[in-house]
């Protein structure tokens, strides 16, 4: 089907806000939804191992709802069968509804014909009648998770019970401790939707639908990364998903709209806060540069010496704009500002409100703040801090 040509227009400034409104930082938040609710409305929240001020499952209700309870946030995702994890835009949690429309991958991954780490002989049926004998449990509980204490050199059970999670006959259904706790499918997942009945086609234009909805307004390559789908996936289906094609000045490229989106303009208070660098709102470096112009990387994986802005440096979003960046660390009670870049002195107030609301969200008594990019605004922000803690 031939996409029509789009009618509708948006300015580079209307598309930012209807991009912070669908991901849920302007507007009053919904607080009685809460977690649950942010999570269904996002339709993915990306987990990673790394936690400096918490890890970034819990920052982005954090940042969305302000200091909601770190406890709350972790029953919230994972009680009542109300998610499960698997691999979307990378591994996430996901809201259990959506289980069938993740069919088209689990059916990929039972064709597929290579591995990298070879299943043992058993093994697989052995850690299936070993989850339904005793689950759910961990792979430590099953027999051990790796061979040798590098991360990478996997044991024949790990193997077995990772490969089942693909499939889809295995389920994560919390993590304990960072620990994938590991189910059976039929168990964790309630009968209506435990189906793979769906094919390659409705499962993709549900994805992209939904991709498009949290996104508010997105290009080809911004719908497709959403759920790391291809390309020529999101080609497929894009005309009949219930988006609507839109112009975006200074994007260069074609987009697309949530129609809903388009119905009412973008109006309320914008979130002040820092950003985990796995939020939905930023995760993509190029759709960060064009919606917001500023260039962000994490340096995580960065070699010391060659980082610039830091080892977890987190973008500080106010006004509907990202204005600087923190390095953060805690040391006792105390939140440290290792590194911060700030977008000017305007910037100064909203990145002191950002760092005291941060500490005191993880029970921090103090904040301290070491390098400034800027030197000159050190003493400034040392001051606005001082202030907003007094």
């Amino acid at each position: 089907m031939t996409t029509p040509p789009p009618t509708i227009q948006l300015s580079a400034d209307e598309a930012r806000r209807i991009v912070l409104r669908a991901q849920g930082f302007l507007g009053a938040p919904d607080r009685k939804a809460g977690v649950r609710g942010i999570l269904r409305h996002l339709g993915a929240v990306q987990l990673d191992t790394i936690s400096v001020l918490a890890r970034s499952h819990e920052l982005i209700p954090y940042a969305r709802l302000g200091a909601v309870d770190r406890r709350t946030v972790e029953k919230a995702y994972w009680t009542d069968t109300h998610a499960f994890e698997y691999w979307s835009h990378a591994a996430c949690i996901l809201p259990i509804e959506e289980w069938p429309h993740f069919a088209f991958r689990r059916r990929s991954y039972r064709s597929r014909p290579h591995w990298n780490h070879q299943l043992p002989d058993g093994v697989y049926d052995q850690v299936i009648k070993q989850l339904r004998a005793e689950g759910p449990l961990t792979a430590t509980e099953l027999g051990g998770a790796k061979r040798t204490s590098e991360w990478w050199d996997w044991s024949g059970t790990k193997v077995a019970v990772e490969r089942a999670l693909m499939y889809g006959e295995v389920v994560c259904v919390e993590r304990r401790g960072w620990k994938r706790v590991y189910d059976l499918a039929e168990r964790a997942v309630p009968d209506s939707l435990l189906h793979d009945d769906l094919d390659d086609t409705e499962c993709l234009r549900r994805l992209v639908r939904l991709a498009g909805q949290s996104l508010g307004v997105g290009t080809r390559a911004d719908i497709a990364d959403y759920h790391r789908l291809k390309g020529e996936q999101v080609d497929a289906v894009i005309a009949d998903s219930g988006l609507v094609p839109v112009t975006v000045e200074g994007w260069g490229k074609p987009a697309w709209a949530d129609p809903a989106a388009l119905e009412t303009p973008p109006r309320g208070r914008h979130r002040t806060t820092l950003l985990s660098p796995f939020d939905s709102l930023i995760w993509e470096r190029a759709r960060t540069e064009r919606v917001f112009g500023f260039t962000h990387r994490l340096e995580a994986y960065v070699p010391k010496p060659k980082r610039v802005y830091g080892y977890f440096a987190m973008p500080v979003l106010a006004g509907g704009h990202l204005i600087g960046r923190v390095d953060p660390a805690r040391e006792g009670r105390t939140l440290v500002a290792k590194q911060v870049t700030l977008d000017g002195p305007k910037a100064v107030p909203a990145v002191a409100q950002a760092l005291v609301e941060a500490a005191s969200w993880v029970n921090c008594t103090d904040v301290r703040v070491e390098k400034v990019a800027a030197p000159e605004l050190r003493e400034a922000l040392a001051r606005e801090v001082t202030r907003a803690t007094s």
